[in-house]
């Protein structure tokens, strides 16, 4: 018991009279910038204010293009309900989820829902959604889905 006792007062003593560090005030003497290893990398481009994603006022910045409409997703294809579509030289469909309150702008090419539905195509009387699934014999299938437009 005694011999524990030793040991463990040993190890303490030694522990404090271990040497301190050497670099740790290595720059103390040398420069009078303060913390000199936390400063950024020389070699790297400080990061710009155009790539956050969020700028002022609100626009948002994804793909390189800029937009005032806040992008939000659809949580699921059911409660899905079209309002409205634009036809033109870009199409746009307005939806409505049944869980939010506000319309959300989709186009076509866009992911929706959880399961990943594509937005194949925007006609005039309402939206295509393609769904990739698989069967109960482990092949892969599309599931065509057509919401005509809410009155």
């Amino acid at each position: 018991m005694m011999n524990v006792v030793l040991f463990f007062i040993l190890i303490t003593v030694g522990a404090y009279a271990a040497p301190v560090d050497p670099l740790s005030n290595f720059f103390r003497d040398k420069t009078k910038i303060e913390k000199p290893f936390e400063l950024r990398d020389p070699f790297k481009a400080p990061q710009s204010k155009s790539d956050k994603s969020k700028d002022k006022e609100g626009y948002t910045s994804s793909n390189g293009q800029y937009s005032n409409i806040k992008e939000e997703s659809v949580t699921s294809v059911e409660s899905l309900r079209v309002v409205g579509v634009l036809i033109g030289r870009e199409r746009r469909a307005m939806v409505k989820d049944g869980e939010k309150a506000g319309i959300i702008i989709l186009k076509e090419g866009m992911k929706i829902g959880d399961d990943g539905a594509e937005l194949k195509a925007i006609l005039p009387g309402g939206i295509i959604l393609v769904e990739k699934i698989v069967n109960v014999y482990g092949q892969e299938e599309y599931l065509e889905t057509v919401i005509p437009i809410s009155k």
